[in-house]
């Protein structure tokens, strides 16, 4: 593409060396990364700032460079300001890429639990009806059967533009973060559906407010094509107010929820079934995974699949053949009548939803191993001690990821809710992650089961005892040694 087509929204003005015919070869926040012919967007991180990279993204050979500052002096290539960097490189990258999702169908999954869960729920179900379908997400990002890592839920906007253009699927589904939409991530993107899971306490270190966090997941609402529709979970507070605010704008909203007139009305709930009413038809469908958010979660991608007029009645059937959720209430027999759960559970809630499942499942002791990462909201740390010491037997507090934190300070404000819990309640602190999975594994006997939440599928960022390099490989080490 030339510049002068990128640029047709923007005005650039006489600058050295303007050239609209130049072909673009790619954008990038990145100075590693331009090459030449590339346009480097500048970009005020919260560690780093792309403008002192300005000079080495010019060596590195760009074409025009983009930033929120004044235009450096004798800047040897054009430089275009803007009000904001990080929503620039959104709207470039879309027009880079020609505007890829409007050629998708596109669905954006928003919540604070549930958004992995559902994304894989709804993968399975689309390649069911015969679909191929793209991930995006906190896993791993799928795009034409191949596998990529991905460092973040939500990866920067000139990527989801990239792996949108380079799909070849029918679908792409992809997790939106709260933190994705603030920082202009999703920029540009349109979509066919949004669903809204929930809202739960978490990142009110970022956010600060629940009304703020609320308000940034809504923006993911604002980004449906004009016939784009909206999935929402009217048993959520949280829900039911943005549905309402939706219905209001004029938006097509398929509601789900207990209430009788939601779209999808949830007749009935038990551990494995929820039963929902569409247009007077009943169905239940079973996710053939444990615990009622994944009732919640099948019933969501549910939704989706019936409008896009597939029967609901075949999804329990279908679901029989699903894989699971790598890091999403992993099961690990260890030994006779000894269990292990690995959960990515990171909020009270989840916390909750997943020791009742436990209990429904025959446990009849639960330890549950956890952590808090260092630097990220505190002040859902008493909830979350609470939720656990509520339905567990023994709690034992560990290492998650630090962020910085020194491991000494962690472990004194371990010991201070160690003294808030005692009595009764067995509150225990382990530092080492690995450590603490083997004492729990150890000292195991019939009937109990371990629960190890916080890290889910994520590899450990810190060395530990064991040889080991994530709570699950962790679990399996010590079952293999117990041979």
């Amino acid at each position: 593409m030339k510049l002068k087509q990128m640029l047709s929204d923007y005005q650039l003005g006489e600058q050295p060396k303007w050239d609209g015919e130049q072909i673009i070869t790619g954008i990038s926040d990145s100075s590693r990364d331009i090459a030449d012919g590339m346009i480097f967007v500048a970009i005020a991180g919260f560690e780093q700032d792309g403008h002192d990279y300005i000079p080495h993204a010019i060596e590195q050979g760009a074409a025009l460079i983009v930033g929120e500052r004044d235009c450096p002096e004798a800047l040897p290539i054009p430089y275009l300001k803007v009000a904001n960097s990080r929503q620039a490189l959104g709207q470039l990258a879309d027009k880079f890429y020609q505007h890829p999702s409007g050629r998708k169908h596109v669905i954006g999954i928003t919540g604070t639990n549930g958004k992995t869960t559902t994304a894989f729920f709804l993968k399975h179900l689309l390649e069911q009806q015969g679909f191929s379908v793209s991930l995006i997400g906190t896993i791993y990002n799928e795009i034409n059967g191949i596998q990529y890592p991905t460092p973040n839920t939500t990866p920067n906007a000139e990527k989801v533009h990239e792996l949108i253009a380079a799909s070849q699927d029918d679908f792409v589904v992809i997790e939106v973060s709260s933190h994705g939409l603030t920082q202009y991530r999703l920029e540009g993107v349109a979509f066919d559906y949004a669903l809204f899971m929930n809202l739960q306490h978490d990142h009110l270190d970022y956010h600060k407010t629940m009304e703020a966090y609320f308000e940034a997941k809504a923006m993911l609402f604002d980004k449906l094509k004009p016939n784009g529709k909206a999935v929402v979970n009217t048993d959520d507070i949280w829900g039911l107010k943005l549905a309402q605010r939706l219905v209001a704008k004029g938006i097509a909203v398929i509601t789900v929820g207990h209430q009788d007139d939601a779209v999808l009305s949830i007749k009935k709930m038990t551990n494995q079934v929820v039963t929902l009413a569409v247009s007077g038809e009943t169905s239940a469908l079973d996710p053939h995974m444990p615990g009622e958010h994944n009732l919640y979660d099948i019933a969501m991608a549910g939704a989706v699949i019936q409008d896009l007029s597939y029967p609901l009645a075949d999804v329990t059937e279908q679901m029989r053949s699903f894989a699971g959720v790598p890091g999403r209430y992993e099961f690990v027999h260890l030994k006779d009548g000894v269990h292990c759960i690995i959960d990515y559970a990171h909020t009270p809630e989840a916390v909750s939803s997943i020791l009742t499942s436990m209990r429904r499942d025959g446990a009849e002791r639960i330890t549950h191993i956890f952590g808090f990462r260092g630097d990220r909201d505190a002040s859902k740390r008493d909830e979350m001690i609470a939720a656990s010491t509520g339905q567990s037997s023994r709690v034992i507090l560990t290492t998650d990821d630090l962020n910085g934190i020194p491991e000494e300070m962690m472990k004194q404000e371990y010991a201070a809710y160690q003294h808030k819990f005692a009595g009764m309640h067995k509150v225990d602190v382990m530092m080492d992650r690995t450590l603490a999975i083997q004492a729990a594994v150890n000292e195991a006997r019939e009937g109990d089961w371990i629960l190890v939440t916080g890290k889910g599928h994520e590899k450990y960022k810190t060395a530990y005892a064991l040889p080991t390099s994530s709570d699950k490989e962790t679990v399996l080490f010590l079952k293999s040694s117990e041979k």
